[in-house]
């Protein structure tokens, strides 16, 4: 079994599937389940994601349109103006 000198308690929610997982094992190890607990984070190890950027979600559709103003980025307002955005939908 893992201690140390001081624990600290977390909370936490699980899936009912997992926590019925976990208490069979404890049960058949004849431990804890805060003790399985431990051990599986613990045996996880400190692991970052890693998570996608904005820019990494979108960097296949970037230069697909082949459509619409050249200049759209430097007249965007001029744009949306004339499509009739940010107008209340019963003065349209």
């Amino acid at each position: 079994m893992y201690y140390e000198s001081s624990m600290q308690t977390l909370v936490l929610r699980i899936p009912v599937t997992l926590a019925k997982e976990m208490e069979t094992e404890a049960r058949e190890l004849d431990v804890t389940k805060s003790e399985i607990a431990r051990r599986r984070l613990i045996a996880g190890g400190p692991q970052r994601q890693n998570l996608a950027t904005g820019f990494d979600l979108i960097a296949d559709l970037i230069g697909t349109v082949e459509d619409g103003p050249s200049d759209m980025s430097a007249r965007t307002k001029d744009y949306l103006k004339s499509k009739g955005y940010g107008k209340s939908r019963r003065s349209r």
